[in-house]
């Protein structure tokens, strides 16, 4: 189920994810007073913690610079209380989907049935120390069928990337290792807005990167050498079987139809602009 998990869990994440690139989000919690960029996705992706400490959020976001997180928390909670930021967060979720799916999105029997089937495979996930995802999971679902769907994404996506920090862990990769050795990869974001997104120097990079060649792990080059593509290999598939519970709870026939369901509504909000195609590498 590992293969079918990460297929689903591929098709699924652009509907979550969108929330991180949308113009709506960022009117919406700079309405509260939150400061645009940095602090905004801050505070939108921890509020569900309550008002934490710089520390739980460098630690549970794992790749972003500390210096970067404290200069925005905790005095985001001081602008815009967590309760606050999360129902903007929700509105602006139910705007940009609206915008990159079609006003009709919340009538839409398919989307109906993808956020049930993602809601029935979020029942499988647990929240043994996954501490994004258990914040996530105590929120209540939202009513209406799309929004009810990017919860469960949301969800699904929290369960999968908690697991992820515990694999790199696991292979040594600090967050600053995590980034640099992920876009060496050619996946995700291109290296500059990944350094500049998450807080990081040239010289911090720099640094970051002679340690890996150091291990091993980078050649001259920049590029992950066999030993740094069998690691990142290693990660990718602890990763997998750590997020596999909640597409085995809902079983391979299921996931496969949510999979096609995903890949739909995803492919449509891509078309539709929902992602800035600059700040991702082109494999």
């Amino acid at each position: 189920m590992s293969t079918v998990g990460r297929r689903c869990y591929n098709a699924l994440s652009p509907l979550h994810s969108l929330i991180y690139f949308a113009p709506e989000a960022e009117a919406e919690f700079t309405a509260l007073g939150l400061r645009a960029g940095g602090m905004s996705y801050l505070a939108g992706r921890a509020a569900a913690m309550g008002a934490v400490g710089a520390g739980t959020v460098a630690a549970t976001f794992y790749n972003f610079n500390p210096s970067l997180v404290a200069r925005h928390i905790p005095r985001a909670w001081d602008l815009a209380a967590p309760g606050d930021v999360l129902d903007a967060r929700l509105r602006a979720a139910d705007r940009a989907l609206r915008r990159v799916l079609g006003d009709g999105v919340a009538a839409d029997p398919a989307v109906a049935e993808a956020a049930r089937l993602a809601l029935t495979a979020a029942q499988g996930c647990s929240a043994a120390g996954r501490p994004l995802y258990a914040a996530h999971a105590d929120l209540p679902t939202p009513e209406e069928p799309h929004l009810a769907l990017w919860h469960a994404s949301t969800l699904l996506r929290e369960h999968r990337g908690d697991g992820h920090l515990a694999a790199l862990a696991a292979a040594e990769l600090d967050g600053l290792d995590a980034l640099i050795t992920h876009t060496a990869s050619g996946r995700g974001f291109t290296a500059d807005f990944a350094r500049t997104s998450r807080g990081w120097s040239e010289s911090e990079w720099d640094a970051a990167g002679q340690r890996l060649r150091e291990r091993g792990l980078l050649d001259g080059d920049g590029a992950l050498t066999e030993a740094g593509t069998g690691l990142r290999r290693e990660v990718e598939d602890t990763t997998d079987r750590l997020a596999r519970a909640p597409y085995e709870h809902l079983g391979e026939a299921e996931s496969v139809r949510l999979t096609g369901i995903a890949r739909a509504l995803s492919a449509t909000a891509l078309a539709n602009g929902a992602f800035p195609a600059e700040v991702f590498a082109q494999a």
